[in-house]
């Protein structure tokens, strides 16, 4: 009995060092993460920029009055087709016509005392001439001559300035192109020189578009003025426009950190609209000649900046900080810190640090085909 009782204490103190170590390996096992890993791929020559850019008619024209009135006639509405000179609207001024007959006859009085002045001066000089008078008043006579003529003049000025803000009665088109706004209605007020009051009417000249588009400082060398892109907008699904870049502001915004460049493009059967969003593709490289492309996931933010995860080939991580070149949403295209060759841990945990032991789980066929685009 005595030794059937060490048997079974034996066996127990067996068994529960065995559990121990079991329970042990399990835990030790269970601290080393496995991870799925990604290769970097390289990023292609000649990738697309795709940017948002902002419509712009070639020309537009916001039409105000230069004169108080009322609307008489509005001759123009939103989508008519007008030619440079045509007129718009017609405006009742009242009180410009009538300072205007005020300023021609004041021009008429002065004209006339002109004419006496000019008279008195002739006859003076010619009694001058026979020493009947002095010097003196003659040069008077030629003075007074002189200050009415500049008085004539004056007046002459003050009727050709209300003449032309008589013009202004009659608004115009600018130059040929389409109503794009209209605001005057028949009988409303327009007072001149308001800095809160609508344009009575716009024109926009849509025979050829402007487009603006702000590229990020990194592309910035790469998109230069003659080269060429496409457009693409909501309403035309899988319809391409060809623009060509005409100009940069050579300067990046400090706000932005981008450069406002120009774009034209014809607009032949108007199906660009001043105002429209668009999206302009660009055919440029990378940021970096040499960048990869990794998917977003696998990048890590925080306090350094964005960094990924590697695995060596020792299950070793090293945490490498990264320079992001371009974000598309589900890829980032890196110009630094990553080679072709790196294993990069995908969706890598935050608490993850250099020098970290990992598991390297095999992809599948479908991960890795969609990683290696």
């Amino acid at each position: 009995m005595a030794v059937v009782a060490i048997a079974l204490v034996g066996f127990g103190v067996a068994s529960r060092i065995s559990a121990t170590n079991e329970l042990k390996q399990v835990a030790a096992d269970a601290a080393v993460p496995t991870v799925a890993v990604v290769v970097p791929s390289a990023n292609g020559q000649g990738d697309a920029l795709v940017l948002p850019g902002n419509v712009q008619a070639f020309n537009s024209a916001a039409i105000f009055a230069r004169t108080n009135g009322y609307v008489r006639r509005w001759l123009a509405d939103i989508g008519d087709h007008v030619r440079a000179g045509q007129p718009l609207a017609i405006l009742d001024a009242p009180e410009v016509d009538q300072q205007l007959a005020q300023a021609q006859a004041d021009y008429q009085t002065a004209l006339a005392n002109e004419r006496l002045a000019a008279t008195t001066s002739k006859r003076w000089a010619s009694m001058l001439a026979q020493d009947a008078v002095s010097r003196q008043e003659a040069d008077e006579k030629a003075g007074d001559l002189a200050a009415r003529k500049a008085l004539s003049n004056a007046a002459l000025a003050n009727v050709k300035r209300l003449q032309a803000l008589q013009g202004f009665t009659r608004l115009s088109a600018p130059f040929s192109g389409v109503v794009t706004s209209r605001s005057a209605q028949i009988g409303a007020l327009v007072v001149a020189g308001n800095a809160a009051a609508q344009p009575l009417f716009t024109v926009s000249d849509t025979h050829r578009m402007r487009i603006y588009v702000r590229v990020p400082q990194g592309y910035s060398a790469s998109v230069k003025p003659g080269m060429a892109a496409s457009l693409t907008l909501p309403e035309y699904p899988g319809r391409t426009f060809s623009a060509t870049l005409t100009s940069s502001s050579g300067a990046v915004d400090a706000q932005s950190g981008a450069v406002l460049v120009q774009l034209q493009a014809d607009n032949g059967d108007n199906a660009l609209k001043p105002g429209a969003f668009a999206q302009v593709s660009f055919k440029v490289g990378a940021g970096a000649g040499n960048g990869v492309t990794l998917p977003g996931s696998a990048i890590l933010y925080g306090n350094d900046g964005p960094t990924v995860a590697v695995v060596g080939k020792d299950s070793r991580v090293t945490v490498k900080p990264v320079t992001i070149a371009r974000d598309e949403g589900d890829r980032v295209q890196l110009s630094g810190g990553v080679a072709l060759t790196d294993r990069v841990i995908d969706t890598p945990p935050d608490a993850i640090r250099t020098g970290d032991r990992v598991n390297v789980q095999t992809p599948s066929a479908g991960k890795g085909a969609a990683h290696g685009r």
